[in-house]
């Protein structure tokens, strides 16, 4: 049997004496789109964390491609072909976009040329720095800069958070082309209806330990789920 392109394992996360994640388990198979959901402040963000090593931890394993990386420094998680576009999009400000683009690039099939047909606006703005973008822009550059680094596994972490609702779907354009390319993706996102059309499986965590798991239709057809841990 195949291994999962990812597979978490009784995580747990803390943040000081305050405990976030208790005994998280979840997999992702390869070419699988995941959310990853709940309200805000239940843990979502730190899961990832975890998963990419932005936060140590020393109980729970995480495995990518059947191979353990739990403890391993982020660096190394992203060259094992973990491609992250965090909350807050975090792009390097006093570089241009493709300096942007090309600054953690790693060689694949991902490219400059790529990333400017996927997203036309970023190869109007190459020369301009990251300060001089709009937020829809930035968010553009983030998912690009997370591609060009040829994962195997994309993370997006509030990947249509307040944007304009053109931008929105722009992005939902570009996720659904990246599915059908066979990227395996985990997403973070509010937007319920845009991601039951989208994703495989869903994962709903409430205080920090898994409520709910199952496919599109079942979560469409649990309007008791949607209302007691998604608030809809």
């Amino acid at each position: 049997m195949t291994a999962p392109m990812l597979r978490v394992r009784d995580l747990a996360a803390s943040y000081g004496a305050s405990q976030v994640l208790f005994g998280l388990g979840f997999e992702i198979a390869e070419g699988e789109v995941v959310t990853l959901l709940g309200r805000n402040g239940m843990g979502k963000t730190t899961t990832v964390r975890r998963i990419v090593g932005l936060l140590p931890g020393t109980v729970g394993t995480v495995e990518f491609a059947g191979r353990a990386i739990s403890g391993a420094p982020a660096h190394r998680i992203a060259r094992a072909g973990i491609g992250l576009v965090p909350e807050g999009r975090q792009i390097f400000p006093n570089l241009t976009v493709a300096e942007n683009l090309v600054a953690t690039a790693r060689p694949g099939d991902w490219t400059l040329e790529r990333i400017y047909g996927l997203f036309p606006r970023l190869r109007e703005r190459a020369g301009n720095m990251g300060t001089q973008l709009s937020g829809g822009e930035q968010q553009m550059l983030a998912i690009g800069r997370a591609l060009m680094t040829n994962p195997r596994l994309l993370i997006l972490d509030e990947a249509t958070e307040g944007l304009a609702p053109i931008i929105r779907a722009e992005i939902w354009r570009v996720l659904d082309a990246l599915k059908r390319s066979g990227l395996s993706i985990l997403v973070i996102d509010k937007n319920l209806k845009a991601l039951l059309r989208l994703a495989d499986r869903h994962v709903v965590i409430e205080k920090g330990r898994l409520v709910w798991e199952g496919d599109s239709a079942s979560l469409a057809a649990s309007p008791d789920v949607q209302h007691r841990y998604l608030g809809v």
